[in-house]
């Protein structure tokens, strides 16, 4: 299952079913589980955990260091979860004292040339496409969708089931449910056919479109709107994961909808 012009460290640890194809390299260090299938010229230093049937095609580069002038040589790790395809000369740095890690969830696909710095953290079920460059500590959550050849600013936070147009520059948070796109990046509705996609109901989905009309349509200032929002939505998850977001925002978040 390994080939014999592939390197493989005494110390890396690969599960038996482990392929492992020519010309690819495995530092010391390493953890892969069972199923995973490495193409070939992929390296892999040291610091990786790599779960169960993943697939990593050629030209990958997982786990070299961070480009951070203030690291300083600290253990840190590139964690990757289970059934997540990484394709070619995608690259994914290790993690610095900040989270001590760089982390990709379970079911996600990262598409070519993409790049997620030091300390990022992706969830679940993530698609990213093709040339999306993510700074350090940027985090993603689960079931949000990156259109090809975006940018994330560092430290910057996508909110679960959001859709971001290709090619956008993200230099603000972006709450969960929503499209966004343009430049400056602006909210462009609600990601209705990802949450439908996700087992959203219609009615769930309708009161989400409520809650962004009071917040990024209707030009009220956004102090003023989430107060709007508290008042005459009832509580539910949804709600109330809006609500948070958007107050504990350190960034800021996106500009509201313009007709331009």
């Amino acid at each position: 299952m390994i080939h014999s012009l592939a390197y493989i460290d005494q110390q890396a640890k690969l599960a038996e079913n482990v392929v492992v194809d020519p010309f690819s390299v495995i530092h010391n260090d390493v953890e892969i589980g069972e199923g995973t299938w490495i193409g070939s010229n992929v390296t892999i230093y040291p610091g990786a955990r790599i779960g169960k049937n993943v697939k990593i095609f050629p030209g990958a580069v997982i786990s070299a260091v961070p480009q951070d002038l203030k690291f300083d040589g600290e253990e840190t790790h590139v964690i990757i979860g289970d059934n997540t395809t990484i394709r070619e000369c995608v690259t994914i740095n290790r993690g610095t004292k900040d989270k001590f890690k760089t982390e990709v969830g379970s079911n996600c696909l990262i598409m070519a040339y993409s790049h997620l710095a030091h300390d990022c953290i992706v969830g679940n079920n993530v698609i990213i496409a093709n040339g999306v460059q993510a700074a350090g500590h940027v985090t993603i959550q689960d079931y949000a969708r990156i259109g090809g050849l975006s940018a994330i600013h560092q430290f910057g936070l996508v909110g679960r089931n959001v859709m971001i147009e290709g090619g956008s520059m993200v230099s603000k948070d972006v709450p969960p449910f929503v499209k966004a796109g343009r430049y400056p990046l602006t909210y462009e509705g609600v990601n209705a056919v990802g949450l439908r996609r996700a087992g959203f109901s219609n009615e769930k989905i309708n009161e989400i479109q409520d809650i962004y009309r009071v917040l990024f349509v209707h030009n009220t200032n956004l102090s003023k709107a989430l107060e709007l929002v508290e008042r005459d939505f009832g509580s539910t998850l949804e709600r109330d994961e809006i609500l948070s977001f958007i107050k504990s925002s350190e960034r800021g978040v996106l500009k509201g909808f313009s007709s331009r």
